[in-house]
């Protein structure tokens, strides 16, 4: 690909070749996946829609009734809470794993026996752990029953917290490690070498050579994971339709009630508002992010 030469101005101008018209097909995949079907949410949310042929306009009416909900706002609180459990429980679980394989022989075995959770389909990870904890038939729930604890995860909503936090980290612990492992992996030898010359404590190493390595790709899991456990619904349906007593009942189980009851127009303004959501959240971690980078390069 050739670039031209500056013009009479001293600026240069630019590709001659049409490089940019090879980025057409994609652009044309990505507006016919993402941005026509967002439009069309967003003009769903602007109206109620009885059936196709019967649909009035209501303007902001179904954005005003969501965001002055108070089961929105509990919904709302309950998502950040599990978001914010589970990546401090992942993160720093899966660091640590991929800090002991470092060094370990058969590192590649563990990461692919940690890495298989994540090619199960979501629908049938709630039936899985649901047999897992039957006291009947479970390993699990055995283990527990002849412990002589009682996981009474129906009626109990800590539990049900609980069984929702073991199972989503068993699903994407091996994202976590084998990033985390990849960052590690990169760090040459010489940079131990110094720090072991240096006198440098095992925190110091941490810190100031591998926590600079795995920061890019730890800043990508906290991305996905966010949103990914922002709006997790088939995990919290199929274990306990957002029971006991409304205790798991998330935002995405709200958005699913009302598109099984054929609720088209407040779902789509629901969608857009969690939408909003999760671009905002990500939108300030770019935006920190980028601080960041440009405080290390000052």
């Amino acid at each position: 690909m050739r670039l031209s030469g500056p013009d009479k101005t001293g600026r240069g101008t630019g590709m001659r070749n049409g490089a940019w018209l090879l980025m057409l097909p994609a652009a044309a995949v990505m507006a016919f996946v993402g941005v026509l079907p967002l439009i069309a949410v967003f003009n769903y949310a602007l109206h109620d829609i009885f059936s196709l042929a019967n649909v009035h306009w209501v303007g902001v009416e179904w954005y005003e009734d969501i965001v002055t909900s108070s089961r929105f706002h509990e919904s709302l609180l309950r998502s950040l809470m599990f978001s914010a459990i589970v990546l401090s429980v992942q993160v720093p679980l899966g660091v640590g794993i991929a800090l002991l394989l470092r060094r370990a022989r058969g590192a590649v075995l563990v990461l692919m026996l940690v890495a298989l959770p994540l090619v199960v389909p979501w629908n049938m990870i709630a039936m899985m752990w649901l047999g897992l904890i039957d006291p009947g038939t479970g390993i699990v729930g055995r283990v527990l029953a002849s412990a002589g604890v009682v996981f009474d995860w129906k009626f109990t909503a800590w539990q049900t917290w609980v069984l929702l936090v073991v199972m989503d980290t068993w699903h994407w612990l091996g994202l976590v490690v084998i990033l985390a492992y990849a960052g590690l992996s990169g760090i040459p030898a010489e940079f131990y070498r110094a720090a072991a010359i240096d006198g440098a404590s095992r925190w110091a190493v941490f810190r100031h050579i591998e926590v600079p390595r795995i920061a890019a790709p730890m800043g990508i899991v906290l991305l996905l994971r966010f949103v990914d456990s922002f709006m997790i619904y088939t995990e919290a349906f199929a274990i306990n339709a957002g029971g006991p007593d409304m205790a798991t009942h998330f935002l995405a189980i709200d958005l699913g009630e009302e598109i099984k009851g054929f609720s088209y127009g407040s779902a789509a303004a629901r969608s857009m508002v969690y939408f909003l959501i999760v671009v905002t959240v990500v939108w300030a971690f770019v935006r920190i992010a980028g601080l960041s980078r440009q405080e290390e390069g000052a």
